[in-house]
């Protein structure tokens, strides 16, 4: 087994994971103009966030199990192709209930791509697995972060309006077309089937630390989701341009990407919780300032405020491979899952929120995500030392 990082391998990984959320963030930019284009209320708008998501969520585990199980090499190229088809028909569908179907598809694709994506990128990590799951998350990360400046240069710079996201499609099919040449390479770092005792580690679960790990993914994803979520249309709420919201969040999620390849050799030198506790302590001011202030400040607070909540997210995937040890895949899944469903009802619920109340104290309200992170990691168990878990038999 290798000490460090098999860099062609990650790459091939984080490509992937570049061009499926890279689908899933070019949500947000499109959702202006489908609620022009349909006269959506907020609700309805984060009902769109909802559907992304809890396709996603709900369907990722039952992947996870499939991938721990048997293997399925095939999802990679599979899953990265969905996403961006799926996310392509939502921009050209003719009304709101196709727009939901088509955004549900792309949620199978993401749900479909992650657990055996991240179970790959733990295998190819040697023993630096926080830095290895950072670079593989931070190819997600950057995918987020371009996607809503790809559709908007789709729709608004070419000026084919909303036509102009069937062009998402085309980044999906390319990478899924060069993973499907890569396969044999990385089907090298699967073993031999063996009994499946033998592919389990020693080292017990610990299910109080993953159930407390979850809940802190959930909370966290109010801050995330409900930002990126609703960025754009607050900005458009305060008398700014779509384009400007755009950019501010795509601001955003390029620090969480900056923030993530900084957490993972953090967290392997420091520890995990340590990142986790300090990201959260520094994240929760920075958002209330963000919506307070506003101007450049709040600019600049957002954007830090990107590299604390999203940072982490390959440290909170780590420590949930760490709490199921014999479960790779399906601690995957139940982390990313969390991360992605919780995080879609909480962009539904601000969106009631905001039509019931208004739309800056819904985004406010997402602070409070990492401030309640803040307790709930303070009483989460070491995961440090444990063994890394032998992989099942990969199946292209």
């Amino acid at each position: 087994m290798n000490a460090g990082v098999d860099r062609p391998a990650m790459a091939a990984l984080s490509s992937g994971h570049f061009a499926t959320d890279l689908a899933q963030g070019a949500l947000p930019a499109l959702l202006p103009f489908l609620a022009l284009r349909f006269d959506l209320s907020y609700t309805m708008v984060g009902a769109l966030v909802l559907a992304a998501t809890i396709s996603s969520s709900l369907i990722q585990p039952a992947f996870g199990l499939w991938s721990d199980a048997r293997g399925a090499l095939w999802l990679l190229p599979g899953g990265v192709a969905l996403a961006g088809i799926g996310m392509a028909l939502a921009s050209v569908a003719p009304s709101y209930p196709l727009v939901l179907l088509a955004v549900l598809v792309s949620g199978v694709g993401v749900a479909a791509y992650h657990p055996e994506g991240s179970k790959f990128a733990s295998y190819v990590s040697g023993d630096r697995r926080a830095s290895g799951m950072s670079l593989f998350s931070v190819g997600g990360n950057v995918g987020f972060a371009a996607g809503p400046l790809l559709a908007s240069f789709l729709v608004l710079t070419l000026g084919l309006g909303l036509d102009g996201g069937a062009f998402l499609a085309l980044p999906g099919l390319l990478v899924a077309g060069l993973l499907v040449l890569a396969l044999p390479y990385l089907a090298r770092f699967a073993p031999e089937e063996g009994p499946r005792a033998a592919r389990l580690t020693s080292d017990p679960s610990q299910p109080r630390g993953l159930a407390l790990l979850l809940g802190v993914v959930g909370l966290r994803s109010l801050a995330h989701m409900g930002l990126f979520t609703f960025v754009p249309l607050y900005e458009l709420e305060r008398g700014n341009s779509a384009g400007y919201g755009t950019r501010l969040l795509a601001l955003f999620l390029f620090a969480g990407a900056v923030g993530t390849l900084l957490g993972g050799p953090l967290a392997d030198r420091f520890g995990r919780r340590a990142v986790l506790l300090g990201s959260f302590v520094l994240a929760t001011p920075l958002i209330v300032v963000y919506v307070l202030v506003g101007g450049f400040v709040g600019a600049v607070a957002l954007t830090l405020s990107g590299a604390a909540v999203i940072g982490t997210f390959g440290v909170s995937l780590v420590m949930s491979q760490e709490y199921m040890p014999g479960r790779v895949g399906m601690a995957s899944g139940l982390s990313i899952g969390m991360a992605i469903g919780l995080g879609g009802v909480a962009a539904l619920s601000l969106g009631a929120l905001a039509d019931g109340i208004d739309l800056e104290t819904a985004v406010l309200l997402t602070a409070a995500g990492p401030a309640l992170c803040i307790g709930l990691t303070l009483l989460l168990p070491s995961s440090r030392g444990t063994a890394r878990p032998e992989p099942a038999t990969a199946t292209i």
